[in-house]
């Protein structure tokens, strides 16, 4: 069975850094473009960063300059590193994976289950 597990987080104070990962475990053969998201209290979900498998990324206006997204294929991980923090970066942040191949089947649209950031002002 496939999940996707993330860790860091965490408390932090503005202008501090943090990072997260997000690796997904199970029997994979392949990982299409793997990412991160986060929800504010009271807010939809919004888009941080994107990595294809060949490792170009893309990223909110919010985050650009500040925040890196980075993978490592080999170990079927997603990193997300924030630096520069602010308050308003406080959310809990969700991995997703496009799509990736198992054994068994094509799996789309996989979510992880968030871990927490807030940025204290």
């Amino acid at each position: 069975q496939v999940q996707l597990v993330e860790s860091g987080g965490g408390l932090v104070q503005a202008g501090e850094s943090l990072s997260v990962s997000c690796v997904a475990s199970g029997v994979i053969y392949t990982i299409g473009a793997m990412g991160w998201y986060r929800q504010a209290a009271g807010k939809q979900r919004e888009l941080v960063a994107t990595i294809t498998g060949g490792h170009s990324a893309e990223y909110a206006d919010a985050v650009k300059g500040r925040f890196t997204i980075s993978r490592d294929n080999a170990k079927k991980t997603v990193y997300l590193e924030m630096n520069s923090l602010k308050a308003e970066d406080t959310a809990v942040y969700y991995c997703y994976v496009e799509s990736l191949v198992t054994p068994r089947s094509r799996l789309r649209d996989l979510w992880g289950q968030g871990t927490l950031v807030t940025v204290s002002s």
